[in-house]
This record gives C-alpha cells, structure tokens and sequence, in this order.
C-alpha cells in the first residue's frame, strides 16, 4: 500500500493518477476541508486527518509500505506565520516518525527549490549541496527547511527516507493556485501590466510525478533529488504563454524595490484589512533576487528522468485554465 499525503493537491493528484496507472495500491491522507471530489474516489482509500495529528498519523500508517509526503502549506503568505513551522516542519516529523515506526520500507519527503539557490551550492551541483537557516528566506521557506533537515538527519541515522526537491511545477490539474499558476492566470486574464525580472526553472507536474515514483524506487537516502526541468527568465515564460492566448508579454519591469515596497504593503493590507492572500509577498520578491537556475543533470542520469518540453505544458495548462472557465 502506498500512503500519498496530500494527494489532492496539484503534485500529489498527478502522483496519485501515475499509481494508479501502475496498478499501486493507494491511499491518501487530506486535510479534513480539503477538496477531493477531482480524486478517482472509487479507485483509492481515502482518510482525512491533520499532519499536526501525531497520534492520527499513527493509525494511518498501518499497512502502509511506502509513503509519500507531500502534504504542506505551499503558499508564501500566511494570517498566522507560526503555522508554517507547525505543519511544515512538525507536521513532517509527525508524518516521517509515523512512517518509520510503522516499518514502512521507505519514506519520501517533498522539499522545495525555494531552500535552494544555485548561487549558494559554490559551484557544485545542488544535489549534494547543504545550506543554512540563515540562507533562508521568510517563514515558508525556514519551514521547509527544517523539514528537510529532519530527514536528512534521519537518513544518516540509516533510515529508509529520500528527499526531492521539485523546481517550479506547472501544467494542468493546480485547483488551488499556486503562486506560479496565479501568476500564470493572472497573466492569461490580462492582469500583469509588468513584471519583476527574474530566473526560473520550470517543470511539468506529471514530469514531478514521475520523478517521485522514480525517486522512490531508486533513490539514496541522504540525497537531495532534484526535480528541474527548463531555466528561463519569467519574461520568457511568459511569452510561451503569450503565444497560446495571443497575449504580449508586458513591456515594463519592475524595479525590485519597488516590488518589495507593494510586496510590504499588500502583506500588510491582509494581515489586518482583507485577511486574503495578499497580491504580492515579500518573501516571493527577495526570492526573485536569487538565481534558481539549476543544472539537474545528475538527478536526470541516476533517475532516467527526461522532461518534456516546457511548451507543451503551457499549452496544456492553458487548456485546463479554459476547461476551470479562469480564462
């Protein structure tokens, strides 16, 4: 049986469509106010619980054999800044302590590219790099970092768990919008007169999917996995999808301070006025001053993973955001 947290989410429901695909055996840990009904509901085992339950987690585990853990709060804003540890990181621990004390035969953690930075790995590949809490940038992302800390820790005390660290995913199927599928819409809908120059690199999500299958199948404990795709500049990204919605892509940038400024503000704005995601984070502005330009080469050779091209993702994205009626 294989446990996949947050199946419903926009990796984790890919992830759950390619198990099943495979003949697996499934079930899905949500959220209790988590949205499901997009999940083929008759074809897995669905129980619904809180990651910040440690003793729920315990009875989920059982007749668990491998265990995905995907669920987390992705966002970069929240009302309650504390919650980001509490789910992100103690809710990992919940679910990784569980997972082992369970005897499962391995556990898999999804980490985040935002911890990374091919600018800080000195050189080397980002696969084998390691970074400090310092290097971290807002709450979402120091959550995620201990996350990842925790179980790489637990990997050198010898237990079966791997790390993959996901760049950018985009495609069809994100329900929740994401910030890069916000961004994306908002673009389609005609809403971005400007943009913040920065460097991604962009992934499909069924290409994430396969890479956590593979990764769980064949992956080292003690390994950073990481799942890129392409490197592009957000003004390229958004010309691919300028081709498909016949859509130019915005003529002016924004200088940064200028979009930390509107970043300060908008947070503000919804910690006391709206209590909504705010437009613009500050901690998605300072992360758009690193280069997330990676080389993900030797992921790709131990795990036999070739993405596709990031076009036909867009066009498939696009088609989905028409099916969702967002354009």
């Amino acid at each position: 049986m294989n446990l996949v947290t947050g199946g419903a989410g926009f990796i984790g429901s890919h992830l759950v469509q390619q198990l099943l695909d495979a003949s697996e055996s499934v079930r899905v840990l949500e959220h209790p106010s988590a949205a499901v009904n997009h999940l083929p509901l008759e074809s897995i085992e669905l129980v619904r619980a809180d990651i910040r339950d440690s003793g729920a987690m315990r009875n989920i585990m059982r007749g668990c054999d491998r265990v995905y853990h995907l669920a987390a709060d992705p966002n970069l804003w929240r009302h309650n800044r504390r919650e980001f540890d509490e789910i992100n990181h103690i809710g990992t621990l919940n679910v990784m302590r569980a997972a082992l004390d369970s005897g499962v035969s391995r556990a898999l953690y999804v980490s985040t590219e935002s911890i990374l930075s091919s600018n800080q790995s000195n050189g080397g590949a980002v696969e084998s790099a390691r970074f400090r809490e310092e290097d971290m940038i807002g709450p979402y992302c120091l959550s995620k970092f201990r996350a990842e800390q925790a179980v790489f820790q637990l990997a050198e005390a010898g237990a079966p768990v791997v790390v993959c660290s996901p760049t950018l995913p985009v495609g069809p199927g994100d329900r929740n919008k994401t910030p890069p599928t916000r961004l994306s819409v908002a673009f389609c809908q005609g809403k971005i007169p400007a943009y913040l120059d920065c460097r991604l690199n962009l992934i499909d999500v069924r290409d994430v999917a396969d890479g956590l299958v593979r990764s769980m199948q064949r992956g080292r404990p003690g390994v950073r996995y990481l799942l890129g795709g392409h490197n592009y500049r957000l003004i390229e990204w958004l010309q691919v999808l300028g081709n498909i919605v016949s859509r130019s892509a915005p003529p002016l940038t924004i200088p940064y301070s200028a979009a930390l400024a509107i970043g300060w503000f908008s947070e503000l704005w919804a910690d006391h006025i709206s209590h909504r995601m705010p437009m613009a984070t500050v901690t998605g502005v300072r992360l758009t001053k690193r280069s997330m330009h990676f080389n993900p080469s030797e992921t790709f050779a131990e795990l036999g993973l070739k993405p596709r091209p990031i076009e036909d993702s867009a066009r498939d994205a696009v088609d989905w955001y028409r099916q969702q009626r967002w354009i």
